[in-house]
């Protein structure tokens, strides 16, 4: 199920998997332009503690409340399981940042109702939005 962008926007709590500390990867970019454009904004990345004095957690499961979507920043192979993890906790929404989408992981997003977008940049996407 292709997801619709401004459906996706118009929700206000994200977790962003894949976050990094590092200024030049768009793990890092992504999660400071969502929190840039006002949105409730989880770090998700097992390897770090923190990011920009946010804490950062091991997994979704981790998270203190389910997000209304998933930005996805990690290699295919990881997106896979990150779609399982979202069909486990009934996390309905994920935007696959290009380079993370595999067509099984779009499969099973489709097969399990989740609306996904892939091939756009969240980041792009969010610029002019401010909630």
């Amino acid at each position: 199920m292709l997801g619709d962008i401004s459906e996706f926007l118009s929700h206000t709590i994200w977790a962003v998997v894949g976050v990094s500390n590092n200024t030049a990867k768009y793990g890092y970019k992504v999660y400071i332009q969502l929190k840039k454009a006002g949105y409730t904004v989880y770090a998700i990345n097992p390897g770090l503690k923190s990011i920009e004095e946010d804490p950062c957690y091991p997994s979704l499961a981790a998270l203190p409340t389910r997000p209304d979507a998933v930005s996805v920043v990690v290699p295919p192979k990881i997106t896979e399981q990150v779609i399982k993890d979202c069909i486990e906790l009934g996390i309905n929404r994920v935007w696959m940042q290009p380079g993370s989408e595999s067509e099984e992981a779009i499969r099973n997003c489709e097969k399990h109702g989740i609306a996904v977008i892939h091939d756009q940049c969240v980041i792009i996407q969010s610029r002019d939005k401010v909630i």
